[in-house]
């Protein structure tokens, strides 16, 4: 077989990046490191050298995503506090679900980990913990309002991977309706303890 010469960490990076378009169309148990292995040029014996298990791949395929997000959440609140950083942030975040691949890759750890697996569920729980701070602390807001940002965020995952966009009923258009970033401002600590 074939490769391009590549230095160790490169070549993970390619990996990683093929290896996060396998995982997010076919999950964990659906991607085959054979296939990720062929397409990087490369033994499927490397990828385990490179990442130890296939799980471990996935873990680091999900993390990726989870940490892209952060840091364009981060990086569009440009130093701003508050309401304007959250709407600065859903606006990044809207844009960002064009890349089908990292928001297939947040939904794929989501769904390995509610399927029961602790080492998946634990590794997907400090993605997210890293995303909710990174929220939490660049906005400044209370914890009931994140949890607000954070959910509809959740439910437009759910409607780009549904591609909804595509569906023409009424439904289809309420669950698409953008969102005001005057909307978080009725919530108070005193209206949510």
């Amino acid at each position: 077989m074939a490769s391009v010469r590549m230095t160790r960490q490169e070549r993970r990076a390619q990996v990683l990046g093929i290896a996060e378009e396998e995982f997010a169309i076919a999950g964990l148990y659906g991607a085959s490191t054979e296939t990720i292995a062929r397409r990087a040029g490369i033994t499927q014996a490397y990828v385990f050298r490179l990442f130890g298990t296939k799980k471990q791949l996935f873990l680091a395929c999900v993390d990726a995503a989870f940490g892209r997000m952060a840091t364009a959440l981060l990086r569009s609140a440009g130093g701003v506090r508050g309401i304007e950083a959250l709407a600065a942030m859903g606006q990044e975040y809207y844009d960002m679900l064009s890349d089908r691949t990292t928001l297939l890759l947040q939904l794929q750890g989501t769904a390995a980990a509610a399927a029961g697996d602790g080492e998946v569920r634990d590794a997907v729980r400090a993605s997210f913990a890293r995303l909710w701070q990174t929220v939490a602390h660049t906005a400044g807001l209370d914890p009931v309002t994140i949890k607000a940002f954070l959910a509809f965020g959740m439910l437009l995952n759910t409607n780009a991977a549904l591609d909804l966009a595509q569906v023409d009923e009424p439904w289809s258009h309420q669950a698409r309706t953008l969102i005001n970033p005057g909307l978080f401002t009725h919530i108070t600590t005193k209206t949510n303890q």
